[in-house]
């Protein structure tokens, strides 16, 4: 079998087609209801509405739902795969070797896109805290023909192009623009979500009730959980006109709607209302009420106290136990008549008897911090810079993370729009707390800062800066912690693998130029972790280097994928490193295909390509691509 080619366009050179997936996921369910279109496959609508009735399928203009200017575009560009990258920055990462978390500077549409193949399925927590659309938010437009050109232009890093801008009332679409950006990013983040994950949005007044219909419709009204209310304000602000603002929403979905949260540990506050009047030997303990609205058929009695009282309940009620058991108790010293005995009688709940808190949707800013909780946070990790203007306070992070992780499993928590890094701090705080293994992902646009301070010019940059003062602050103070306090850090960029763009004024230029598909300017590993994603392998997965016949392997992810990427193999060093290659193989024992990846303009000649691709086949390594 001839080594297959890897063109730009092709499934392995761009991230997943999600539009494919729900085509292939209708057809399996189906099979009728995909057909032959103009464009290729197409939904029989006649046969879907022969499925599922026709009073359930509707094209109509009038029908109840959020819409808007662009909604049907916005939801395209959800599915529209990406041709981009990732690239490897180890000089600013921490602990490059050994950490499982990442930081990623760029577009988190484009992100979100890149991440499908390798991490679908894979993220327990999505927080974010997406521009609040004041009319001071950073906004920029998506460029629906080619993204990653649009991006590297926005940020100043192509030629021309549009300018990032705020997105002002004055603009006309003011509200169409918000939804516009944020809805096809819940759309790709909800398949990032487990089964058992959940996304928590920091929204204020200006838009919360846009996002929880565009939220009601990417996750389902079903998987609703919560509205959350966090105080975040410390005092009141006298100069606002009508009302001051003390709070900000925190919409809570999850992607099933068997999903429950962890229960919380109990409070000083929470226990203060438990006392011990009467020297109980359990301990502390609250009154309960005896009484109960549901009716019980042991629940009508009257019953005798110590003084010789008679109680009963009150019309409509019953006793919330049987009169043996209220006895019984009564026996046990679990029952209060009061400090004389002669009151109605409370059957005593325990403070040690007491299950942890459920979760309210009051968050206190006693409990989780508030504005100046968050700005005193970072005005310590950067003594030298003017204070971030809406940072979110760790504690309240944390209160996500307890609700909705698990500390030693592993945990995937993402932030498509971390801002000055607040989730990755409160993952490291958290997990150094609980001795947790909790991981990360992070993604921020490089946004210029209005007052740059040093050698931090973006959002970016504060972002990676305070992750690694974090880490330190951590490190310093618990120096006996052996857990994961670093981060690799990525950035979005072109693919690797250049696409074909004649120059009619030189064609020969062109064509000489093109002879290798790969980036002149760009490295092995620049290559390495574009497969990486392009082929659905974790951008933390072990990578492995051995020399095989003077040239460099290398195994990624125990040799699920194997890529020699030198750029000359001859018809003689075809047999014995190709059988380098499968001798690696068979030790490392990799279950499942295994992908072999080569440079294509590395093989001197076909006789050269033919015969390695031959014995590799011959050993079991079918699938051999070639860049």
């Amino acid at each position: 079998m001839p080594i297959e080619k890897i063109e730009p366009g092709a499934p392995e050179s761009q991230s997943a087609d999600l539009l494919a997936k729900n085509l292939a996921q209708l057809r399996a369910l189906f099979p009728e209801l995909v057909t032959e279109g103009v464009k290729g496959p197409a939904i029989n609508v006649d046969v879907l509405k022969g499925l599922v009735g026709d009073i359930t399928v509707t094209d109509a203009d009038e029908k109840y739902g959020l819409n808007w200017h662009g909604k049907r575009a916005a939801r395209q560009l959800a599915l529209t795969p990406s041709t981009g990258t990732l690239r490897p920055f180890p000089e600013e990462s921490v602990d490059w070797d050994s950490t499982q978390n990442l930081m990623i500077e760029g577009d988190n549409l484009e992100v979100l896109k890149l991440l499908q193949k390798s991490y679908a399925g894979k993220v327990k927590l999505i927080y974010i805290d997406p521009p609040y659309n004041t009319g001071q938010d950073f906004v920029y437009p998506d460029n629906f023909q080619d993204s990653i050109k649009n991006y590297l232009e926005l940020t100043g890093q192509a030629e021309g192009g549009r300018r990032i801008s705020s997105n002002t009332d004055a603009s006309g679409r003011f509200h169409t623009d918000w939804l516009n950006m944020i809805y096809p990013r819940l759309q790709l983040a909800r398949n990032l979500l487990r089964s058992d994950g959940v996304i928590f949005v920091s929204i204020g007044d200006r838009e919360v009730h846009h996002l929880r219909d565009a939220m009601d419709e990417v996750f389902g009204p079903e998987n609703f959980s919560a509205t959350v209310i966090w105080e975040k304000a410390d005092s009141p602000r006298n100069t606002a006109r009508q009302f001051s603002e003390d709070h900000d929403f925190v919409l809570v979905y999850s992607k099933s709607p068997e999903w429950s949260p962890s229960k919380l540990p109990r409070t000083d506050e929470a226990n203060s209302i438990y006392s011990n009047p009467d020297n109980d030997p359990i301990g502390k303990w609250i009154p309960g009420d005896p009484f109960a609205n549901k009716p019980y058929s042991k629940g009508k009695y009257t019953i005798i106290g110590p003084t010789g009282r008679q109680f009963s309940p009150p019309p409509g009620r019953y006793w919330r136990v049987s009169e043996e058991k209220l006895r019984e108790l009564d026996a046990e010293g679990r029952v209060w008549w009061g400090p004389k005995k002669d009151a109605r009688p409370s059957i005593k709940r325990y403070l040690s008897e007491v299950a942890d808190l459920t979760p309210r949707t009051l968050w206190k800013k006693e409990d989780v911090g508030s504005n100046r909780t968050s700005k005193n946070e970072l005005r310590a990790l950067f003594p030298e810079s003017e204070s971030f203007d809406t940072p979110k306070p760790t504690k309240l992070i944390d209160r996500m993370i307890r609700l909705a992780t698990d500390s030693n499993e592993g945990d995937l928590i993402l932030d498509f729009f971390a801002g000055s890094g607040t989730t990755g701090h409160a993952v490291y705080n958290a997990n150094v707390e609980d001795g947790g293994n909790r991981r990360f992902v992070l993604v921020q646009l490089p946004e210029p800062l209005e007052q740059r301070s040093g050698e931090l010019e973006t959002i970016a940059d504060i972002t990676r800066e305070r992750l690694r003062r974090a880490a330190k602050a951590q490190r310093d103070a618990q120096p006996l912690f052996g857990g994961d306090l670093g981060f690799r850090s990525f950035r979005l960029a072109e693919s690797n693998i250049r696409a074909w763009t004649p120059s009619r004024d030189n064609l020969a230029g062109t064509l000489f130029d093109h002879i290798d598909h790969v980036d002149a300017g760009r490295s092995d590993d620049d290559v390495l972790y574009e497969l990486l994603l392009k082929l659905g392998l974790d951008l933390c997965v072990p990578i492995s280097v051995k020399e095989i016949v003077g040239k460099t392997v290398h195994s990624i992810g125990g040799g699920v994928l194997l890529a020699c990427l030198d750029i000359q193999i001859t018809a003689a060093d075809s047999e014995p490193l190709a059988l380098g290659i499968v001798a690696w193989h068979k030790a490392l024992q990799t279950a499942g295909d295994v992908t072999c990846v080569f440079r294509d303009i590395a093989f001197v000649d076909d006789v050269a390509k033919t015969n390695l691709a031959a014995i590799l086949e011959q050993h079991g390594v079918a699938k051999v691509r070639s860049l």
